[in-house]
């Protein structure tokens, strides 16, 4: 037997009978339920911390959490503490409480990195403002946020008996990171409890002050509001309008904020005593109005009619302040089902215009996600699959890390440590040659994740790589980095621009297995430029992509196209004058047109296996259809002039099949686990490997690959080509005919 605050029943001498408390506890849940709450307070019922684990779980009970996250609440602090291990837990209890446990001391760690101090200053509440955002994104599961506030909750409790550092270090946390959590998902009850603990302890003599001039004690009050619900309900009633009321004492410390808003005095706090009247259409709301001011005594100049105008962020409801039974100020709010929802979950949600924060559309949706979560309470005893369903949405479109100082940075999921070090400032991000994660050295391009420590490693000089802005290989994925490391290579020197732009041009058309392009006519394309430099200064200061090129290479179709080989010129003459060019309809399902037939047999040659955004041309063949070439193939350029008749113009259809085989070349230095490497950079990009052949030079240490792949477009190609260009020891990749 344990002596517990709050936990409910206990015997004679004051210690808590345990099984009348499972019992208490597990009403609503079944037999395998209560045989984990069981287990669980087992492991820790010969351990300190063994109470604050029951008064959490009573509190997560209280919220109507599945009892997983009970059991989690019981063994917390005693996991954290290391007097559980991992084993225990998981034998003992099972997986899921694990997860749980280690979510909530993952928020823990969190929070230690980045300890809080007290600070006016708007770069610091800016920073907590992201660490609170940061505690909900680093929870793979969102009833480990709710476990670590009831659990900071319980502590709050208990602080009365702790020594002042480590009430106040408890009390500033609440204030700062967890009472504004807890209103963000719009848990009223944790909210307030945890704002009045922390002024409470951080500012005792205000406290006292205003606990004075409420004249009477929090009991007391809260029977008043059940004796004026009463009467009101009585009254609806009897003129006919269904009615919710909820009743609420306002707490200590929003007492104070208010008189500090306002500048006003306590005599003008109107609604230290408040009912809230929910009714099911707006004609109702002012009916039940008329009810009200029937029943009490309207104060002047305290009614808002927010129906009629709405506030500026869509909240809509009735205010009215009134003198109640034995003469104190009661203030009563009136709305519909809709608006009450639009208020605690919309736009309109009430934190928002109480504390003042922007707008933040990605981070509403979770904490909406979160408040309904909380509110399907029968739905989350009986049934834990509810939670993990919303798992994999959580938190999905942002990342926050710290700095190696400890504070916060947000950026997009997939950011990389170097959007990371231009977010510090472009001078660390011009001069970022590596970095660490949490002390070990990752990859440029790998995604950071939540809760991580980034730092980065840079040079006294230099600039970027222009393999960053290669959107192949996930360097960046921010606008900002984007656009500064563009910025910094159009400062650059023209000439040296040009000789940068036409090496990387060159690389790449060589890789996608190009050949004789016309660079003057590619540049018109490309952007109506004037001059192959143009074109070659825009490629090498990062102000043209490699995308755009890819682009303006498969809108090469055109009879004057200087790449054609004569017989295709002479095809697309003979089309001119009457012959049918192939046209793709809307419509069509094959994958082939051929002059502007969709249902004529046809198959890829293989040659050159083309893929979509090749050029193509077709050849006609003896009993077999129309074999389809790329326009650069070499059995298409050396046609006989017997053969140039079978030549004819083909398009790409809008069927288009899911895979296109392709053989590509890959020279390099040999060294062990090489082939490892290629197949994870292919598989990782969900290509397929078909064949696979090498050859091994070992006076020179070389290795040649020839891999046959498939492709659903150029653009995976490319794709492909790149990331393999990046793998240690190759000294090129590229497209080759069989």
């Amino acid at each position: 037997m344990v002596k517990v605050k709050d936990a409910q029943p206990t015997l004679e001498d004051g210690s808590i009978d345990i099984n009348a408390w499972i019992k208490r506890i597990c009403t609503r849940r079944v037999a395998t339920d209560e045989m984990l709450i069981r287990n669980a307070y087992d492991l820790v019922a010969n351990y300190k911390y063994s109470q604050e684990g029951l008064a959490v779980a009573e509190l997560l009970d209280d919220l109507g959490l599945d009892t997983a996250s009970l059991a989690a609440g019981i063994i917390y602090e005693t996991f954290h503490n290391g007097q559980l291990s991992a084993d225990q837990v998981k034998q003992g209890l099972n997986e899921d409480v694990y997860r749980l446990v280690l979510g909530v001391q993952e928020m823990d760690l969190v929070h230690a990195r980045n300890p809080l101090k007290v600070s006016s200053d708007e770069i610091a509440q800016e920073n907590l403002h992201n660490l609170r955002k940061m505690l909900l994104a680093v929870v793979e599961d969102v009833r480990v946020v709710l476990i670590k506030l009831a659990e900071h909750t319980c502590a709050m409790r208990r602080a009365a008996h702790q020594d002042q550092d480590m009430r106040l270090k408890l009390a500033y946390e609440a204030k700062e990171i967890y009472a504004p959590l807890a209103n963000r998902l719009g848990i009223g009850q944790i909210k307030w409890e945890l704002e009045d603990f922390a002024f409470r302890f951080l500012n005792p003599e205000i406290y006292k002050n205003i606990a004075q001039l409420l004249d009477e004690r929090r009991l007391d009050r809260e029977k008043y509001i059940v004796e004026v619900k009463q009467q009101l309900d009585t009254s609806l009633k009897e003129q006919g309008i269904k009615s919710e009321i909820n009743g609420r004492v306002k707490h200590i410390y929003s007492i104070w904020r208010k008189m500090q808003r306002k500048t006003i005095g306590f005599n003008e706090i109107y609604d230290v005593r408040a009912l809230r009247v929910i009714v099911p259409t707006v004609t109702e709301c002012y009916a039940a109005l008329g009810v009200v001011h029937t029943l009490w005594q309207h104060i002047p100049k305290e009614f808002d009619d927010y129906i009629a105008n709405p506030k500026s962020n869509g909240y809509k409801s009735l205010h009215t302040a009134v003198i109640g039974p034995h003469g104190k100020v009661l203030e009563v709010q009136i709305r519909t089902r809709q608006m009450h929802e639009q208020a605690e979950l919309g736009v309109a949600a009430h934190w928002r215009y109480k504390e003042g924060s922007e707008h933040e559309p990605y981070y509403e949706k979770k904490l909406n996600q979160l408040r309904q979560i909380i509110n399907w309470q029968d739905e989350l005893v009986l049934d834990g699959e509810a939670v993990e369903s919303l798992r994999a949405e959580f938190f999905a479109d942002r990342v926050y890390v710290f700095t190696p100082q400890g504070d916060v940075v947000e950026l997009p999921v997939g950011a990389t440590a170097i959007d990371f070090a231009y977010h510090i400032h472009s001078s660390v991000g011009e001069r970022c040659r590596g970095a660490k994660v949490n002390g070990k050295m990752i990859p440029l391009n790998q995604p950071l994740t939540n809760g991580s420590q980034v730092e980065i490693l840079t040079s006294k000089e230099g600039g970027p790589s222009r393999d960053w802005l290669n959107p192949h290989l996930k360097y960046i994925v921010t606008s900002k980095a984007k656009a500064k490391i563009a910025q910094w290579f159009r400062l650059q020197n023209r000439t040296q621009n040009i000789h940068d732009g036409r090496e990387n041009l060159t690389r790449e058309l060589k890789r996608l297995g190009f050949d004789n392009i016309n660079v003057k006519e590619l540049a018109h394309l490309v952007g109506n430029l004037n001059s192959e430099e143009d074109l070659l200064a825009g490629i090498g200061n990062g102000d043209i992509k490699m995308s755009q090129v890819l682009g303006a290479l498969q809108r090469l179709k055109h009879p004057a196209q200087p790449m054609l080989p004569v017989t295709i010129q002479e095809i697309n003459l003979r089309h001119e004058h009457g012959a049918p060019k192939p046209k793709v309809a809307k419509a069509s399902k094959a994958e082939i047109v051929v002059a502007g037939i969709d249902n004529l047999m046809s198959h890829i040659a293989r040659c050159c296996k083309p893929i979509p955004g090749d050029d193509i041309i077709g050849y006609i063949t003896l009993g077999e259809g129309v074999s389809i070439h790329r326009q650069d193939c070499i059995n298409v350029l050396q046609v006989s002039e017997a053969k140039k008749a079978r030549l004819i113009a083909v398009a790409w259809g809008n069927k288009v099949r899911n895979n296109y085989s392709v053989d590509i070349v890959i020279k390099s230095y040999n060294r062990r686990g090489l082939v490892r490497d290629i197949s994870s950079v292919v598989a990782a990009e969900d290509v397929d490997i078909i064949t696979i052949q090498s050859l091994t030079d070992k006076e020179s240490n070389k290795a040649d690959f020839k891999l046959k792949i498939e492709v659903s477009s150029l653009e995976v190609l490319g794709r492909v080509l790149a990331r393999i260009q990046q793998i240690p020891n190759i000294i090129e990749v590229y497209r080759v005919d069989s």
